[in-house]
């Protein structure tokens, strides 16, 4: 309870005059931790204002995010600090940059070195701060998120980034496959590189689309060249299908010696145009429309039964 009780005093005591500040209240704070395979969040709401939040994705180190629905703090630039209690001695507020503000949803997200900063920040007791001197007014604005409870939401934090894939959507979309040798065969290197797609592509089915591009270096006539492409885009190929990747699913091109990466001048140049470019994309299947049979008879309309009166009519015309 004192320690509580300090916190706050420290808290109010480093606040500029005249500043309006958002902060949950102590007693409020609750960490939260969100994710999958693709991305962990660790986040404080703020009361009134919106959240901070911790954001990492697969294959990244995180980042931090600050978002609200409003317009509190303005556009413009703010201060990022990672503020020091006044009961520890020798210790002051560490400025870590300016950051530049947007209206709302993400008003903005850090570099990874300022998000790293900030958790051991955090988790030496110090607050995450961001100071605005253009808000509403022009009033001194500040966003709080407190370090209470943070090393416990931090370890939970850390369980879910164990999870993560290797490498997210845009780091593995575009990928090459490099063949140093002038063989064919796949190497260790390669096949663990088209592993880490066969996995990410187990996890998000939505990618359901490769394209693969062999290409060659100039070593041999136009002929040989082109059929070195082809075969090293097949190897490619044939190693997702022995995996799970439906033929159907897989575009596969050769160029031979016309797209170099770099020019064929060195033996090190030669082997890196020695390659298959990989393009994954989600593609939406197209629905073919349903066929009626052709040998199916057309229907033939029944006939109307014959109204009574106009039975009995003729029934009577018979008579005359």
């Amino acid at each position: 309870m004192r320690q509580r009780y300090l916190l706050l005093l420290s808290l109010c005591a480093s606040l500029p005059a005249g500043a309006m500040t958002f902060q949950t209240r102590m007693e409020n704070i609750a960490w939260k931790v969100e994710g999958d395979q693709f991305e962990c969040r660790l986040i404080q709401p703020i009361e009134g204002f919106g959240s901070g939040q911790f954001v990492r994705r697969a294959g990244e180190q995180p980042v931090f995010q600050l978002r609200s629905d409003s317009n509190a703090l303005g556009a413009g630039s703010a201060t990022l600090l990672a503020a020091a209690a006044p009961w520890q001695p020798g210790r002051g507020d560490v400025n870590l940059g300016a950051v530049r503000l947007s209206r709302s949803g993400v008003l903005f997200s850090t570099s990874q070195g300022q998000a790293s900063r900030l958790i051991n920040g955090l988790l030496d007791g110090r607050s995450t701060v961001v100071r605005n001197y253009t808000g509403e007014g022009g009033r001194p604005m500040e966003v709080h998120v407190l370090p209470v409870s943070f090393a416990k939401a931090y370890s939970d934090y850390q369980v879910c980034a164990a999870k993560l894939l290797p490498m997210n959507y845009d780091q593995i979309r575009q990928t090459q496959i490099p063949f140093p040798g002038t063989g064919f065969e796949l190497d260790s290197s390669a096949r663990a590189r088209l592993d880490v797609i066969l996995d990410y592509m187990k996890a998000d089915p939505t990618v359901n689309h490769i394209e693969l591009d062999g290409h060659s270096d100039n070593s041999g006539n136009r002929l040989a060249n082109r059929d070195a492409s082809r075969r090293r885009a097949m190897a490619v190929a044939e190693y997702l299908q022995a995996h799970g990747v439906p033929e159907a699913q897989i575009v596969v091109r050769f160029h031979g010696e016309r797209y170099p990466l770099v020019k064929n001048n060195t033996p090190a140049n030669r082997a890196r145009n020695r390659r298959v470019n990989i393009q994954l994309d989600r593609v939406t299947p197209v629905e073919k429309p349903v066929e009626k049979p052709h040998d199916a008879a057309p229907a033939t309309p029944a006939q109307p039964a014959a109204a009574p009166a106009a039975t009995a009519a003729a029934a009577s015309a018979k008579k005359i």
